[in-house]
């Protein structure tokens, strides 16, 4: 199971731009947090649709914040970003290739590290 990161990603995003001057463009988010610039736009749409972050157009333009980091809750964030799951339980990779019964049978047998069978 893939885990969402777009919340930890956001608040990343959230604490760079309270400690900047000017606007930050989405290039410059996407190198701090190791994404590209699209999935930065398109999740910084959401934030502006909520009122949490500005966007200004043109040179010298970019991301600011819409209002002080002290005013946004972390359940307008959490709600800017359409409610994400915030918690995964489970192995990183899903092995859909495995009937359903046999995934958990698989995961008992691991060892702690997720490795090898336990012998």
């Amino acid at each position: 199971m893939r885990q969402d990161s777009r919340l930890s990603r956001v608040l990343h995003a959230l604490l760079h731009l309270h400690g900047m001057e000017a606007p930050a463009t989405s290039d410059l988010l996407a190198n701090m947090l190791g994404t590209n610039a699209s999935v930065v736009r398109r999740t910084m749409a959401g934030l502006r649709s909520a009122g949490i972050v500005a966007a200004t157009k043109g040179h010298g333009g970019g991301w600011s914040l819409a209002k002080p980091l002290d005013r946004i809750s972390l359940l307008e964030i959490y709600r800017a970003l359409g409610s994400p799951e915030l918690f995964a339980i489970g192995n990183d990779e899903d092995r859909a290739d495995l009937p359903a019964g046999a995934r958990g049978e698989l995961c008992d047998q691991q060892g702690a590290d997720g490795g090898s069978p336990a012998v």
